[in-house]
């Protein structure tokens, strides 16, 4: 066993940082564009299926210009895409993009939703997706969504065909529309009623689009110019666009700055049809509601009369309007924002350590000011409802309370969809509270009751955790609620040769000082362990020990999970640990589930040193690295000016033909290679934008061809060929239990000195053959695969590895 002490540095050292404070303050400029936006009532919602599948530009028009309440419900949080920016797959993918949307969010002024279905990748019709998805279940999220949001319009970002170019695109068409007239009939989904009401929208349309050579717009569509210029932001609505949509990084879709006249297009749906503009026969006015008439009066006094320089000269009435607005329908939480803002005030509860053990006291520091001058003509005092805390702030004086202490929750700080094992089609959440929400409300918040004048304001605020980094500043982090003890398996799946014993590494980390506990661990059928359990007792709270556990299969070994539980004072645990950071969104600490994927297969290899080019990101360094192979992650410097001879293979990550800029230096030395005797395998790339077209040594081209149905019939189209022969005999079976897909962006147009090894298809579709492509060259071998190994590999497909092991093996 081997100790390491208090490495709470996991969480509180580069490079986990996040930009954004958790207390902003609004500007005098923002704080007029919230002025403006209380005379506004209504709401619009935009439908689609995927995180960066919205219309930001037309967002943003909607939220900062029409000044409605916009909201975009995304069927999906993206977990079946590629990234780019990392070697998250599935949810974690899901979890980065999820943050990435609420970034975009927060510059284009929208809300964000989201149901539990789960994107399960490219799906090509949506009768798959919703097979898949189960469409009642999907369907009912998005009527839970409407019925709460209320939009007056639904809007589509796709058609309900094939010119959506997604299964999951068209479907979320068909749902919207279905749900436009399920929300209103009270005997759909009638549970949903004890919460809230029936709704109809008045009309629901399409966004039509033209890009990626479809152009479904036409000069007869309802349209909006929606380029105007926001001179109280300083931007048009194109400018806000690209930086909400610049977010979506793990995409690769930075983008450029759009100015000047923008026209969008709509083509009616369902509901009421509009001749001539798309909120005909809308009131978006307080008039909607009546007895508003004396509120329109003073709300339009206070626009009159509010002062760039002194937005706290408005806060008389706006008190004024609160109390007239009580139990009216009325944008009150904007309000009460707005009236905080403008008397400076700015309140921060901060912890003292970054991560918490469930159920245990929170000691936090309070800081408070009302940023007004001294003739400012209200008092103001603060009251905190759980630590008891009471102090009168003083114009432009921080009010500072150390150690107070808080109450803790025995809830973790695990993303809600992510709390309980879901299949392939959407996860499982049984709080209807919770369905729709991007993410978790914070767990542990400040609750306080503001009192400016005669008026009293409650508000929470989230716990934080805050320091400062000598380099970045001021760091914030959201706060941590955590087991006792984590167990984390870092490997997601183990692949056995034979009947080789592995030795299966564990890292404990406790979340609270002196806590002791054993470690079980659980098993398919057929396998043995040693030790049976692990007794273990950690010291100072972030302290880590690392043990493992000596794991052996036999014949009758079956595949499947092997699971720790960790009991602590009676209690049962099943948690690791895992820290997503980029510097774009905020850290993401969840506990994903202490389990490996287990199995076992006759596995040969041939050769043993390899050389990696990293591309967007993928774990297949990792994987090789598990069943004995020496990898070696080379860098463009190496490629270009190194021996390359010493490898006996060398494999590019995936998409590296789409991103890196050296290939060009790096192509000649890499065919050289293979030339003079070596193995040259190129992972999949996507067929637009290339960085050379050339990618092997004689000519073939990437198409969009895929194969989704990672079941779907494999034929082997050169049975004799050495990479299905050495060192593995490849047969059919060796394709049982892929996950997600075969393959994507297949090669098309082969020069005939590259021999195609296998075809498979989609049902219902032509045989296709370019998922992999050999070429002799010299004494060595080019290999081209569209399979989608960077998936197979992580999760432990034996047939997956077998093949691959064959692909980077030369028998000479």
């Amino acid at each position: 066993m081997k100790f390491r002490q208090y490495l709470f540095s996991l969480l509180v050292v580069f490079p986990f940082f996040i930009k954004a404070q958790y207390s902003p303050t609004l500007n005098a400029a923002e704080i007029k564009q919230g002025l403006e936006s209380l005379n506004v009532s209504g709401s619009v919602l935009y439908i689609a299926a995927h995180p960066d599948d919205e219309n930001t530009r037309l967002l943003a028009y909607l939220a900062k210009e029409k000044k409605v309440k916009a909201g975009y419900l995304s069927l999906t949080r993206g977990d079946g895409g590629q990234n780019l920016i990392g070697t998250e797959q599935a949810e974690l993918l899901g979890l980065i993009r999820t943050q990435e949307l609420l970034a975009a969010r927060r510059m284009d002024g929208a809300a964000q939703f989201f149901t539990r279905a789960n994107d399960f990748g490219f799906s090509k019709n949506p009768e798959e997706s919703f097979k898949i998805w189960n469409k009642t279940k999907i369907l009912s999220d998005v009527v839970w969504v409407i019925r709460k949001f209320q939009p007056d319009v639904i809007i589509t970002r796709f058609p309900e065909d094939a010119r959506a170019g997604h299964g999951h695109h068209s479907g979320s068409a068909i749902l919207a529309r279905e749900a436009f007239a399920a929300a209103a009939d009270p005997k759909q989904f009638p549970e949903q009623l004890a919460f809230v009401k029936p709704w109809q929208a008045k009309r629901i349309v399409w966004n039509t689009f033209n890009f990626g050579g479809t152009n479904t717009t036409s000069e007869d569509q309802l349209k909006i110019d929606v380029g105007s210029y926001n001179a109280l932001l300083g931007k048009g609505y194109g400018e806000i666009a690209a930086e909400s949509r610049s977010n979506h990084k793990s995409q690769g879709f930075g983008s450029s700055r759009q100015r000047g006249s923008a026209i969008e297009y709509f083509s009616p749906v369902a509901g009421e049809k509009a001749k001539s503009d798309l909120f005909e026969g809308i009131d978006f006015t307080l008039n909607r509601n009546s007895g508003m008439s004396e509120v329109q009066k003073l709300l339009n006094d206070i626009n009159a009369t509010y002062q760039v320089s002194n937005p706290s000269a408005s806060v008389a009435k706006l008190l004024k309007l609160r109390e007239l607005v009580k139990g009216k329908p009325f944008k009150q939480e904007l309000l009460d924002e707005l009236i905080l803002a403008c008397s400076g005030i700015w309140i921060e509860v901060a912890a003292l350590n970054p991560a918490y053990a469930v159920n245990d006291s929170i000691t936090v520091k309070i800081q408070a000011i009302a940023r007004v001058k001294e003739d400012f003509p209200y008092s103001i005092n603060i009251q905190e409802m759980q630590s008891k805390v009471k102090a009168d702030l003083s114009p432009n004086r921080m009010m500072a309370m150390d150690r107070k202490i808080f109450g803790s929750t025995d809830q973790l700080s695990q993303p809600y969809w992510l709390a309980k094992k879901h299949g392939q089609g959407s996860y499982e959440v049984d709080d209807l509270a919770l369905i729709g929400l991007p993410e978790n409300h914070a767990l542990v918040n400040g609750i306080f009751k503001i009192k400016i004048g005669d008026q009293i304001i409650e508000k929470k605020y989230p716990v934080i955790y805050k320091f400062t980094d000598p380099v970045k500043g001021e760091v914030y982090q959201p706060l941590v609620i955590a087991p006792p003890v984590t167990a984390t398996i870092r490997e997601k799946a183990f692949l056995f040769n034979g009947n080789e014993s592995k030795t299966i590494p564990v890292e404990l980390q406790g979340f609270r000082d002196q806590v002791a506990g054993t470690l079980i661990p659980q098993l398919p059928e057929g396998w043995s362990i040693s030790p049976e359990k692990i007794d273990f007792k950690l010291g100072k709270k972030g302290e880590q020990q690392s043990v493992s556990f000596k794991l052996s299969p036999s014949a009758k070994s079956a595949g499947g999970d092997f699971a720790l539980n960790v009991m602590v004072d009676g209690k049962s645990f099943h948690q690791g640990l895992r820290v997503l950071s980029y510097d774009h969104i905020p850290v993401q600490t969840l506990f994903p589930f202490s389990e490996a994927r287990i199995d076992h297969t006759d596995l040969k290899t041939a050769g043993k040193r390899i050389g990696f080019i990293a591309g967007a990101g993928d774990l297949v360094p990792e994987s090789l690295k598990q069943i004995g192979f020496e990898v070696q992650l080379l860098s463009e410097q190496q490629v270009i000016q190194g021996d390359l001879s010493a490898f006996d293979a060398i494999v590019t990550g995936v998409r590296l033909y789409n991103i890196n800029e050296q290939l060009n230096a790096m192509q000649p030395k890499l065919l050289k290679y293979v030339e003079n005797g070596g193995v040259l395998l190129v992972q999949y790339n996507v067929n637009s934008p290339l960085k050379r077209n050339d990618i092997g040594p004689y000519p073939f081209s990437l198409s969009r061809d895929r194969v989704t149905e990672e079941d779907a019939a494999v034929t082997l189209l050169a049975p004799n060929h050495p990479v299905l022969n050495y060192p593995n005999k490849i047969s059919l079976k060796d394709f049982e239990g892929w996950v997600q897909e075969r393959g994507l962006y297949f090669a098309v147009d082969l020069d005939p000195k590259y021999t195609p090894i296998l075809e498979m298809h989609d049902t219902g579709e032509s045989a296709k053959n370019g998922s992999l492509i050999v070429a002799d060259y010299g004494k060595g071998r080019f290999v081209y695969t569209s399979l989608a190994f960077f998936r197979q590999l992580p999760a432990g497909v034996p047939g997956a590895f077998r093949l691959f092991v064959n692909l980077i093996s030369n028998k000479k």
